[in-house]
């Protein structure tokens, strides 16, 4: 596809082997909605599924034409016909189960946040890196459409120098859908704003510096912070703008965003926002600091749910047979981590926190 005169796509491209062995631990919302439609669209192949709840992992199994059930965690890493496990539990629960799988010697993708505790998401990717597996955590909007293309533009120099990035983000969220991540302490950033971090860092690197201001919605049910404003400074020019609210009950709704440069702009909408978990195609927006200014379209086709579940479990399969990391490998989102973190201690403490104050992995 060809967007004034630079080349693009939203499709995600897969390797040459995809018929690894995958098993399936969790069998939530998400795992049904996100994963397990984009695994079969891909042409992946699920071979066994658990969960603590059989009659959750009984339902997924008919469902998706899951061919087993296991009845423990222990089956399923027993199975040496399954090299990969993809895990889709809560965070706290994850460390241990994603040890056991490293353990048996089975590549794995993790949900996100790898853990809610930066330490023990540091031995995990150490754990992996020693016995030799791969480990990749699913970060999947780094292959949205808006963020993919972004990339491309970027990388191929469209934009110039960038100096001004924004995600705003003005919606209602659906929160009771994840009861569990309703009742923390820790909500917007840990479990929403985490994509957003991740894909700037994907677009633009680590930041230097991170200031956050955080707030809820009055009389809110949810125990965490839903409104948070993040500023992340990088070395030089560029200023980074993430400023999201969970509760507008308007029909104003929005999620949008904007990277301006010195030689070109983007601007496009997060399409899954406007009605999750359904959504839309993203839209996205180029134009040249060329005269007469004019906006060229992108025609844009796959969506976040579930088309960008592809992306990380297609990195993962890559690097099994190709070599080197996954796109979101364990140790690439010790960053995104740290910037998580850094963004909590700013909004505690009142002051704007450098990255490298958080431990490095």
């Amino acid at each position: 596809m060809n967007l004034a005169g630079y080349d693009i796509s939203d499709r995600i491209d897969l390797p040459p082997k995809i018929d690894y062995g995958i098993g399936v631990v969790g069998c939530g919302g998400i795992v049904n909605y996100a994963h397990l439609p984009a695994y079969r669209a891909a042409g992946f192949r699920v071979l066994a599924c658990y969960d603590r709840n059989p009659a959750a992992a009984e339902r997924t199994a008919r469902d998706h034409d899951i061919s087993r059930v296991v009845a423990s965690l222990d089956e399923l890493l027993a199975d040496e016909a399954i090299q990969i496990v993809d895990i889709a539990i809560s965070p706290w629960d994850q460390f241990t189960v994603a040890q056991c799988a490293v353990a048996a010697g089975k590549h794995l993708l993790c949900q996100k946040p790898l853990s809610d505790d930066y330490a023990k998401a540091v031995a995990l990717v150490d754990a992996a890196r020693a016995a030799g597996v791969k480990l990749a955590v699913n970060q999947q909007m780094r292959w949205d459409a808006g963020i993919r293309v972004s990339k491309q533009l970027l990388e191929q120099g469209a934009l110039g120098e960038v100096a001004d990035a924004r995600i705003e983000v003005s919606i209602r969220t659906p929160w009771h859908m994840w009861p569990w991540m309703a009742e923390s302490d820790r909500l917007e950033v840990m479990y929403h704003s985490i994509h957003y971090l991740d894909s700037v860092r994907a677009l633009f690197g680590d930041p230097s510096r991170v200031a956050a201001f955080h707030a809820r919605w009055p009389g809110q049910p949810e125990t965490g912070e839903t409104r948070t404003l993040t500023l992340l400074e990088y070395p030089g020019d560029l200023r980074v703008v993430v400023d999201v609210n969970h509760h507008n009950w308007s029909d104003d709704a929005y999620a949008r965003f904007r990277w301006l440069g010195t030689d070109g702009i983007v601007r496009g909408t997060i399409g899954l926002l406007y009605d999750y978990p359904t959504g839309r195609v993203d839209t996205l927006e180029f134009q040249p600091k060329a005269e007469p200014l004019r906006w060229h379209a992108a025609d844009l086709a796959t969506r976040w749910i579930p088309d960008a579940f592809v992306g990380p479990m297609a990195s993962l399969m890559r690097s099994i047979q190709m070599g080197g990391e996954p796109l979101t490998s364990g140790a690439d989102n010790l960053g995104t981590l740290r910037t998580v973190a850094a963004a909590y201690r700013s909004a505690t403490e009142g002051r704007s926190v450098a990255l490298d104050e958080i431990a490095a992995g």
